[in-house]
């Protein structure tokens, strides 16, 4: 993938847009790349251009990065528990599987992710270092 795309090209496949200041959303992405079926998914950092371009561009501003990571799939944006739900079926079995949560209720779904995400920092901690993608899979992480 060329170092940068333009943002209709991205939205044509998968791409997720993360907070790299979290340990958490860090970890998932390194999870995600670990078990993905085909390496399809293209990764932006929150607080780049390029992320909060995408943001803006499905009415998303910094507050609402700061809350969920954004999934945008066939330039459908998802959120929150949607987004995860999706990334499972990026991923290999068993883990795809997790896709059997979509039954639970959207709300309740959203409440425990938005508790989550309230929650992130103080659990896992933040990044003071910058986010530094497995050599790998470099070509796959837009830089700006």
């Amino acid at each position: 993938m060329p170092d940068r795309p333009s943002l209709a090209d991205l939205e044509r496949g998968a791409v997720v847009v993360f907070d790299t200041d979290c340990v958490l959303c860090s970890r998932w992405v390194h999870f995600l790349l670990a078990r993905e079926r085909r390496p399809t998914l293209v990764f932006v950092r929150a607080w780049s251009a390029t992320g909060r371009a995408l943001a803006a561009r499905h009415g998303l501003d910094a507050a609402d990065l700061n809350r969920t990571y954004l999934l945008i799939e066939n330039g459908r944006p998802l959120l929150r528990s949607a987004a995860t739900l999706a990334l499972f079926g990026h991923l290999r079995a068993p883990w795809r599987w997790l896709g059997v949560f979509a039954l639970v209720p959207a709300s309740l779904r959203d409440r425990l992710y938005g508790w989550v995400a309230d929650n992130r920092y103080a659990w896992f901690g933040r990044k003071d270092d910058c986010f530094v993608p497995p050599a790998p899979s470099r070509d796959r992480f837009i830089q700006d």
